[in-house]
């Protein structure tokens, strides 16, 4: 059903390429500085959705046809890039339902806003269906059935992929934690602002 020889290397492989940082890792501890980690889990399932659905397409060859239409990808690029922008725009200033309140000013985001959230920037990077197309198909061992690889390839790669999500979210959590205690409402939303526009700005160029 699997080639454990190949999973010695794509645990280790895809652990590496997951933890390094990246456009949904950033935007994990962005969320996570903003909103904290249980509000941002909501963000990680829409962003495991997208993985799942690169990851698939990969493997099935979809990716290899929809990077030979640039522009339906650059769509996708521009538009969620240009929506991060405004994101991170309202964060700089202390605005929107993703800016940290005040307190006695709390805001909520709705959890399928956070979910689209998390599934665009997944699917919206060109480099992401690059990445996946380059990497998951030399897994697949074509001497073994190809759905039961695939499904315990992508839970693996789920899994790595949520535990890295995860740690940057705690990690904004901390940061938020030890600025909030000072009463620096301001600049932490400048921080998450500022990575945010960042994301926004690495989305377009991608």
């Amino acid at each position: 059903m699997i080639n454990w020889g190949l999973m010695t290397f794509f645990i280790p492989t895809f652990a590496f390429v997951s933890l390094t940082p990246g456009l949904c890792m950033t935007l994990s501890m962005t969320l996570g500085i903003s909103l904290g980690v249980k509000r941002t889990l909501w963000m990680m399932w829409g962003e495991l959705a997208g993985v799942a659905l690169v990851a698939t397409s990969a493997v099935l060859g979809v990716a290899a046809l929809l990077l030979q239409m640039p522009m339906l990808l650059k769509v996708f690029q521009f538009a969620g890039a240009a929506y991060l922008l405004w994101v991170g725009v309202q964060m700089w200033q202390s605005k929107g339902k993703l800016a940290i309140p005040e307190p006695g000013q709390e805001r909520e985001i709705s959890r399928r806003a956070l979910c689209w959230q998390g599934f665009l920037t997944a699917v919206s990077n060109p480099k992401g269906w690059a990445f996946h197309m380059a990497l998951l198909p030399p897994f697949i061992d074509k001497t073994l059935p190809f759905w039961p690889q695939l499904l315990i390839l992508l839970s693996i790669l789920l899994l790595i992929e949520f535990a890295s999500l995860l740690l940057y979210a705690a990690g904004g959590k901390v940061l938020r934690a030890t600025l909030m205690q000072e009463g620096k409402v301001r600049l932490m939303n400048r921080v998450a602002g500022s990575l945010m526009l960042g994301v926004a700005v690495w989305l377009a160029l991608s």
